[in-house]
């Protein structure tokens, strides 16, 4: 798999994971982020 190189500016980075919530899925962050930009960036291939 060849991957895309993004550079991103940012003030703090979560690594998580992406959980099913119905038609969609989500990734929790802490509450004080509630309100701000965020901006995601799948790191592995996608089983679909």
């Amino acid at each position: 798999m060849v991957m895309d190189r993004h550079e991103i500016e940012g003030h703090e980075l979560i690594d998580g994971e992406v959980t099913a919530t119905g038609n969609g899925a989500h990734v929790l962050v802490p509450k004080r982020w509630r309100g701000t930009d965020v901006t995601i960036v799948r790191t592995t291939e996608s089983d679909e």
